[in-house]
């Protein structure tokens, strides 16, 4: 036992052991879910973890499992292996570390996974929401793309061999086709690759991505979504943790660590600071400034009213869904909004190639009547 834990440590301090998660997250959720299912059967959790892994197609995936069955295998409860290998976030860590504790393994593992479906819901949402206008302007992209390189260099020629005194706006356009017809092969595939190192800095790589994520603040419907998702987040994770048997400090800790958004985790951590230091949630919420930028004055008077009473997990839990309906209604509103927006810039550009080459044509009619 003593050896074993002391290569543990060992392999703990070893980065590379470090088993970084790049598989879909469907395998994950159903990890968890047969994971609850076979517990509460009453099988032993190594025949479960081992009949789990038959049924997973990942490598990686099995590789986790194996390391998480060799911990409890040496000993270790199932909250610190899962913590070990980072297979899950911290708030479901937490929760199965008071299951553990409390001898409610089963019941926690079944709130795990109803939190992952609302998990997965929220993210459909979002998704629903940005695939519409996404699909749009990368449609009008290479829409774009593929007039200015094949069909403007044309345009350009012709223009330039009937010596018309062009408008501005042609002007413009035979410049970027003759630039295409030039550097079209190099520039092109530079711009495409551009545009996608940028979208990966904004929105992907972890030490950039909070860059991308505030931007999303300033476009006002997306703001106000995610605004709602993380109150419906707010409202059922800390909820959850807090009937399960978590204190209020780990359960805000768990919840910080649960937001991809830093001034979200920012905002928890100092609610975590707030408590630890003997303040209540109405001295918390006073002491941060633009706190009701996080959480609406309303629900910052039900949360204080929750906590005077003693009702705290029950209130936060109604919290979370009441913003799921919100959620929903904003993202159909957003869709709607967005749409009318999208049809007006490709109006723009398509009105904008029509007077570029009609407004030449125009002007050599009229030098023919003359």
């Amino acid at each position: 036992m003593n050896n074993h834990n002391k290569k543990s440590k060992e392999r703990r301090r070893d980065p590379g052991f470090q088993l970084p998660i790049f598989f879909v997250s469907e395998e994950r959720d159903y990890f968890i879910e047969n994971l609850g299912m076979l517990l509460g059967s009453g099988m032993p959790i190594l025949s479960a973890l081992d009949a789990i892994k038959t049924e997973m197609r990942s490598r990686r995936m099995r590789r986790v499992i194996d390391s998480v069955a060799e911990e409890i295998d040496a000993g270790s409860s199932l909250w610190r292996a899962l913590e070990y290998t980072h297979l899950v976030p911290a708030y479901i860590v937490s929760l199965i570390r008071v299951g553990e504790e409390t001898g409610r393994l089963t019941e926690n593992l079944k709130v795990v996974v109803i939190q992952q479906q609302k998990e997965r819901e929220f993210n459909s949402k979002i998704r629903s929401a940005m695939f519409y206008p996404m699909m749009v302007l990368g449609v009008t992209l290479v829409v774009g793309i593929g007039i200015a390189w094949f069909i403007l260099p044309r345009l350009s020629r012709v223009f330039a061999e009937l010596h018309l005194q062009l408008p501005w706006i042609t002007r413009a356009l035979v410049a970027v086709g003759d630039f295409l017809a030039r550097w079209g092969s190099f520039a092109v595939p530079a711009f495409l690759a551009a545009l996608f190192i940028v979208l990966y800095l904004l929105f992907i790589f972890s030490k950039t991505k909070f860059i991308g994520q505030g931007a999303l603040f300033f476009i006002p419907g997306v703001k106000k979504l995610i605004r709602e998702v993380e109150l419906g987040r707010f409202g059922y994770i800390f909820g959850t943790l807090l009937a399960a048997g978590l204190p209020v400090v780990d359960a805000l800790f768990a919840l910080s660590q649960a937001t991809a958004f830093p001034s979200y985790q920012r905002f928890y951590a100092h609610l975590k600071e707030s408590i630890e230091q003997g303040n209540s949630f109405q001295k918390g919420f006073a002491l941060y400034p633009k706190a009701r930028w996080f959480i609406p004055v309303p629900i910052q008077q039900m949360v204080i009213s929750a906590e005077q009473s003693g009702h705290l997990s029950e209130t936060l839990v109604k919290i979370g869904e009441i913003y799921e309906g919100k959620t929903e209604t904003t993202t159909k509103n957003l869709i709607v909004i967005l749409e009318p927006v999208l049809l007006v810039i490709v109006w723009l550009g398509v009105v904008s190639v029509a007077l570029a080459v009609i407004l030449p044509i125009y002007s050599l009619i009229g030098g023919f009547k003359k």
